[in-house]
């Protein structure tokens, strides 16, 4: 045998341990990324946070994960932290929290918020300073939820948008996690 032919079959060797990798890992990539497009578009939300309305207890450039399936067997709670879609623009994405729930009469006075016809105000102890200003009463319609961020004074929400109240089918995720830059449970 000449060292051509030796060099020939060598090649033809190599190339088919070449094809043979491929066609070992094509598979395994191809189900990553179908099990992570799933995960994404079935399980899970994952998002940055763009603003400082939910301070302190989420900050400007925080990483978290919604769960998508939250509220497949439960109804969302008060004071729940939620992604949904914006009303006046459904193509914008939001984070807030839930504070008024379908039928609820939503009042703040003096920076408090009352809940119905309590007179005791809600118990919030997530919130970045005293909230300022009297708002509403806000009477929440059936299967809509009026939500606030955590930074009163300074969060674009139910208050001042022209659609007040969020539907749950807007609702996309409940937020759970947050894993940058720390990782933590969203309270």
């Amino acid at each position: 045998m000449t060292l051509l032919e030796e060099e020939q079959i060598h090649g033809e060797k190599e190339i088919k341990r070449k094809g043979g990798i491929i066609r070992e890992y094509v598979p395994i990539l191809l189900i990553a990324v179908i099990l992570s497009l799933f995960c994404s578009k079935v399980l899970i939300v994952n998002a940055r946070i763009p603003s400082g309305s939910m301070e302190d207890t989420i900050h400007p450039g925080d990483r978290i994960i919604g769960f998508r399936l939250a509220y497949l067997c439960e109804k969302p709670e008060r004071q729940d932290i939620v992604l949904f879609r914006y009303p006046d623009d459904e193509s914008q994405i939001f984070i807030k929290r839930i504070i008024g729930l379908p039928g609820d009469t939503v009042r703040i006075e003096d920076g408090e918020v009352y809940i119905n016809d309590s007179e005791k105000p809600l118990k919030e102890t997530y919130l970045k300073e005293t909230m300022e200003g009297s708002f509403g009463p806000y009477e929440i319609p059936e299967d809509n939820y009026f939500v606030m961020g955590d930074n009163r004074n300074n969060s674009l929400d139910s208050r001042y948008w022209e659609n007040q109240y969020v539907e749950k089918k807007a609702i996309l995720a409940k937020a759970v996690f947050q894993y940058f830059p720390r990782i933590s449970k969203v309270e």
